[in-house]
């Protein structure tokens, strides 16, 4: 068959994947349902009977053409208020959300800036129509004011993630000031940092206390931590208009359902009102993973490194066979073999504590 060869490659190197059906009865402490949203039956239901009572159930074209409706804007507007930025736009899916702003921002002459632990997705834009591109080592600071105030490029775009999806770390404060000062569109990817850290749980603009400027950026996923499904960009009107004419994930594809818009509402509602709550279980779970693991977090993402694919498999089946799902992540998404816990709101905190002992004695 066509690709046979590459097939027994990666089952050789046990990077092999499969798709698993999803099994309830397993604790889960593998997906990025960070506040345990997914199962609020009582967003769920408030959700279905609001849009029970509406017209129509899907979005049925693109925002541009007849499928931008009031559940859109008016979610857009509550984003923007909580995030205090000027404009919003919701999309497909946060792939689609970065493919949307590097190939739209990036033009001919423009230089982008890229850490080099950005998501797959902001990689896969970065080598589209020849953009001009910059990888720098990871959180490196000194290393991208160095090459910014190298670049000669007519616009200069930077691209960092709030909270990395695999080392989970923060990404540095002074990124902002150094792209303010070198006058650099700052895109700052949310997907793992939004409703888990910050004074507001808005993430990492909440967190350093960022005032949001014309230059600044700021993508989320509705996939994550609220529960639901797409993804939102927020910027300057200015900004918003040029994607709303450019980003090709915007123009061409069928708009946010109306589903996920109207229950991720539900949740921004849901995480604005249970704000303390939330935040003392966050920190709750933070506490557990070092008592018991030794490893201090920023965020609710636990990397176990293990550096060899097949132990990592064999710790994930083993802990499944015990009931509990954990990542177990290889190359190419990590550069050494890890076990992914998430520290999830959706788990409590005796089942977290009981995992992570498991972990600890499979690794002694």
């Amino acid at each position: 068959m066509y690709y046979d060869n590459e097939i027994k490659a990666l089952k050789r190197s046990a990077r092999y994947r499969t798709r698993e059906v999803v099994n309830n009865d397993i604790l889960d402490f593998a997906s990025n349902d960070y506040l345990g949203l997914s199962h609020n039956k009582e967003l769920h239901n408030k959700t279905t009977q609001a849009l029970s009572e509406l017209p129509l159930h899907s979005s049925k074209a693109s925002l541009l053409v007849n499928g931008y409706h009031q559940i859109h804007k008016d979610f857009e507007d509550s984003l923007k208020e909580a995030n205090n930025f000027e404009d919003a736009v919701v999309l497909g899916s946060g792939f689609s959300a970065n493919i949307a702003l590097i190939e739209a921002l990036v033009r001919k002459g423009d230089e982008l800036f890229m850490d080099e632990l950005y998501h797959a997705s902001g990689v896969l834009a970065s080598s589209l129509n020849g953009i001009n591109v910059k990888f720098f080592k990871h959180n490196d600071m000194k290393e991208l004011s160095t090459i910014l105030e190298a670049s000669d490029a007519k616009r200069k775009i930077v691209a960092v993630e709030g909270i990395y999806s695999m080392d989970g770390d923060l990404v540095e404060k002074e990124v902002f000031s150094i792209c303010d000062k070198e006058d650099a569109i700052l895109i700052v990817d949310e997907a793992h940092s939004c409703g888990v850290v910050g004074d507001k749980l808005m993430g990492v603009f909440d967190l350093y206390k960022i005032d949001a400027k014309p230059n600044h950026i700021k993508m989320g996923t509705l996939g994550k931590a609220y529960g639901s499904f797409g993804a939102y960009i927020l910027a300057s009107e200015h900004i918003i208009e040029y994607l709303i004419n450019r980003a090709k994930p915007i123009i061409y594809a069928t708009s946010l359902s109306l589903y996920d818009t109207l229950l991720a509402h539900n949740s921004l509602k849901f995480i604005r009102s249970n704000t303390n709550s939330l935040k003392g279980e966050i920190a709750l779970r933070q506490r557990v993973v070092f008592e018991e693991l030794g490893i201090a977090v920023e965020g609710l993402i636990v990397p176990i490194l293990i550096g060899d694919n097949a132990k990592v498999l064999d710790m994930k089946n083993k802990l499944f066979l015990d009931g509990y799902a954990v990542g177990g992540i290889r190359q190419p998404t990590v550069p050494s073999a890890i076990i992914r816990l998430i520290a999830r709101l959706g788990q409590s905190e005796d089942e977290l504590r009981v995992v992570c002992k498991s972990i600890k004695s499979m690794t002694v």
